[in-house]
């Protein structure tokens, strides 16, 4: 072998000992294949609140425009298959549902130090078989690097009709990593797409957010609904979230491709117990300095307590549970403002008339213009 070839070899078999299940190269120069994708979205808005699509849109488009120095780039795939039905909760409505990529350690932490791990023992292996001198750069959701159109240039699989990247071995259950190098190596063939006619991940979709098939309006996904955006959740979605309190797996869990996928092997990322099915009653209990304990080292903390628990009251209206009455009225009085606006919505979807009695008195000591307007929405006289 040339010693291109087994620098690539090595690469190949050092990512699988740092638990990466999938591994291609794709070539960094030249426009990301899903540019032209990336533009609709930006021009029809359908990022929603997320203004830094918009601003960062040229350097996604290239990698080059991010790192000129760039030739190739290895992407990464790293597995988090779940242990059981991830669509499972959904029948449980007293019970909170958490998308399974947040059931465990925050993945950014798990994948960027393997990640530079790799990198430098990749460096250090170029130099050794006398191809110089050359740099490398780490990146995992840190940069406006799309991962996924990456992935499918490097060969990993291809993005589906749900916008995610599908691949043969491990479904939709992969976390994307990658690694821009000065090295000159030879790409792998890129993905080809296999969805063929199935339209499972669109028809699955309980707020309709593909509006074609691999397009996604983010204003209406209800993963960006429940991280991404800190305004309220728009009326007509609420009671379609179900009990969705942190992302939603739908469109990935119901692809045919995952009968291929096995389970998380890296025990950093198979599901606390805790996190699996955790009672609303609980979660909204949650204060900040709770909230901070429960999500320590998970991408949930990210969210604040504020918007978390906001997420559990419209699950908490959507659970016909009238055990929760107490803890939702509680709520009423939260110091937050988007907490108080969705305890509203909460006490109405339980308790009609107990909202429109309390309107009037919480009308004359409120302030705030969107929990108003949440009292003003209620039906009645």
């Amino acid at each position: 072998m040339t010693a291109r070839e087994t620098l690539t070899d090595f690469i190949r078999k050092d990512a699988g000992r740092l638990g990466f299940s999938a591994v291609g190269i794709a070539p960094g120069t030249g426009d990301v294949a899903a540019g032209p994708r990336l533009d609709e979205f930006i021009a029809k808005g359908r990022y929603g609140t997320m203004g830094w699509m918009p601003e960062t849109a040229e350097r996604r488009r290239s990698a080059r425009a991010l790192w000129p120095d760039v030739r190739s780039i290895v992407v990464l795939g790293m597995n988090y298959g779940p242990q059981d039905d991830p669509l499972a909760i959904l029948q449980r409505p007293d019970r909170g549902a958490i998308s399974v990529y947040a059931r465990h350690r925050d993945y950014h932490d798990v994948i960027k130090g393997r990640l530079k791990e790799l990198a430098g023992r990749m460096v250090a292996k170029a130099r050794q078989s006398g191809l110089g001198e050359h740099d490398a750069k780490v990146f995992v959701d840190t940069a406006p690097v799309m991962e996924k159109p990456l992935g499918e240039m490097a060969g990993l699989g291809w993005q589906g009709k749900h916008t995610n990247l599908v691949s043969r071995e491990h479904g939709s259950w992969l976390f994307l990593g990658s690694i821009f190098t000065t090295l000159e190596m030879t790409p792998d063939a890129p993905g080809r797409d296999l969805c063929g006619s199935c339209r499972a991940c669109q028809d699955v979709c309980p707020t309709d957010a593909f509006p074609e098939p691999y397009k996604l309006d983010a204003r209406r996904c209800i993963s960006y609904l429940t991280i991404e955006t800190r305004k309220p959740v728009p009326q007509e979605f609420r009671a379609a979230m179900g009990n969705r309190i942190y992302g939603c797996d739908d469109c990935l869990a119901v692809c045919p491709w995952n009968k291929f996928a096995g389970k998380a092997s890296e025990a950093k990322l198979i599901a606390r117990e805790d996190l699996n099915a955790p009672t609303l009653a609980d979660l909204l209990a949650l204060d900040d300095a709770a909230f901070r304990a429960l999500f320590s080292g998970s991408p949930i903390k990210r969210i604040g307590r504020d918007k978390f628990v906001s997420n559990c009251l419209i699950a908490a209206g959507n659970s016909g549970d009238a055990t929760l009455l107490g803890a939702v009225r509680e709520h009423l009085t939260d110091a937050a403002p988007l907490v108080r606006a969705m305890a509203i919505w909460a006490l109405a979807r339980l308790s009609p008339e107990d909202a429109l009695q309390r309107r009037s008195a919480a009308l004359d000591r409120e302030d705030d213009p969107v929990v108003r307007s949440e009292w003003h929405a209620l039906q009645g006289p």
